[in-house]
């Protein structure tokens, strides 16, 4: 805790302010979210159809939008989308625990969503310029407040239902109304100078789909965020597989697990990966990681639970620990890659790109799943998962080769 401390306060203040930031939304945002389809079907007796069309919504909503998120941040500065994302994430979670009609939840779903395309691209572009030449450190930082919250949000979620889900809401959307005023006042105003420019917002994606490079590397990345998301879909499905009505408790202590090794290994694995191996390489050895934390899987017998139990474990742990290798540097290569130019606007669509990924990666990984349980050949969905994790630290080595991973000299923007 006292290096971590140290870390934080050897950063700017905006920068400090980020982190704290990025803590409290996702605290917020993971208070309610884990409980919200329970909700909606046993707390409202909404239909399953109903439930999925809620969530779909908020999810279509956000990462559908990171694009114009990041665009309005370059644009306007980054102030006003980060302020204007919490609050209508106050306004949203407010209404998801008072209201119960369909349409109403519908809006509140969607406004939590496009919230977090507003704020997502711009608290990380106002990170890296904040940070400067210290980006890797601070997004390492950054993500040790980001995985905290994400560990905290649940239980404190889970200590508040057993008074009332409204009381969740609530107080998650005043969580979300404290940082609007906090920000509001805090936040300066940062103008990146491209609401001037000739041919305005087409001319901003103009710029940044011409970016050959950071096309490459973002299409590279696709399958870190399909791997990191077995957390949610794979691993669980294991569980269940292996331990049956025990599968849930052990699902939940995975998801801990991943997040520990986060925030207690972030800036150790930082740092060691630094002084060993240029970004690149770092980015290649953590995304290998990434892939081989499947294969025990693929050996474990089926029958035995105690063999999958300690295999899950191992394949959380190391998934973790190669997505924290990759996250700061990955980050920084964005930046990189921008040319310290149209910065939000490259997150955006980064993380556009790396959404619709993480849906066709799901819909690939159930449907092989239930290919495999029916030929009993699970080997093949973890042999699969763990051909990802390879295949994008070799798309990533080859970027590095040919030089397309170097920083790029900012062209003019296309008129």
């Amino acid at each position: 805790m006292r290096h971590l401390w140290q870390q934080t306060r050897s950063f700017p203040r905006g920068a400090r302010l980020m982190m704290a930031n990025q803590f409290a939304i996702n605290l917020a945002f993971y208070m309610l979210m884990p409980y919200l389809a329970a909700h909606l079907s046993d707390g409202l007796g909404l239909a399953a159809w109903a439930v999925g069309l809620v969530l779909g919504v908020r999810n279509f909503s956000q990462q559908g939008m990171f694009l114009i998120g990041g665009t309005l941040a370059d644009r306007f500065g980054y102030k006003i989308p980060i302020i204007t994302g919490c609050l209508l994430r106050t306004v949203g979670f407010g209404l998801l625990g008072w209201v119960d009609d369909l349409p109403a939840l519908i809006a509140a779903s969607a406004a939590t969503g496009f919230a977090g395309a507003l704020f997502n691209p711009a608290v990380r572009a106002c990170l890296a310029a904040e940070a400067g030449e210290r980006r890797v450190d601070a997004f390492a930082t950054f993500n040790v407040y980001y995985q905290a919250g994400m560990l905290l949000g649940p239980l404190v979620g889970l200590a508040l239902l057993a008074a009332d889900f409204r009381l969740v809401c609530t107080i998650a959307a005043g969580i979300f109304g404290v940082l609007t005023l906090l920000q509001w006042r805090a936040l300066p105003a940062r103008h990146t100078g491209t609401t001037r420019t000739p041919g305005g917002v087409l001319a901003q994606w103009r710029t940044v789909v011409a970016n050959r490079p950071f096309l490459l590397f973002a299409a590279a990345m696709i399958g870190s965020y399909v791997l990191t998301f077995q957390v949610y879909l794979a691993l669980p499905l294991a569980a269940d597989d292996a331990l049956g009505s025990n599968g849930t408790t052990v699902s939940s202590g995975l998801f801990v697990v991943s997040a520990a090794v986060a925030v207690i290994g972030q800036l150790r694995l930082t740092g060691w990966a630094r002084k060993r191996w240029q970004p690149d390489a770092a980015l290649v050895r953590g995304l290998a990681a990434m892939g081989l934390a499947f294969l025990p899987l693929a050996f474990a017998p089926r029958g035995s639970s105690g063999a999958v139990l300690v295999c899950l474990v191992v394949a959380v742990v190391l998934l973790a620990a190669g997505s924290a290798v990759v996250y700061p540097f990955e980050m920084d290569t964005v930046v990189t890659l921008s040319g310290d130019r149209l910065v939000a606007t490259h997150y955006g669509l980064y993380n556009t790109v790396s959404g619709l990924g993480i849906t066709l990666g799901n819909l690939a990984t159930g449907a092989l799943w239930d290919f495999a349980t029916t030929h009993d050949a699970l080997w093949l969905t973890w042999g699969s998962l763990a051909a990802t994790g390879l295949a994008c630290a070799a798309s990533v080595a080859a970027l590095s080769r040919s030089g397309r991973l170097a920083a790029r000299r900012p062209k003019p923007l296309a008129v």
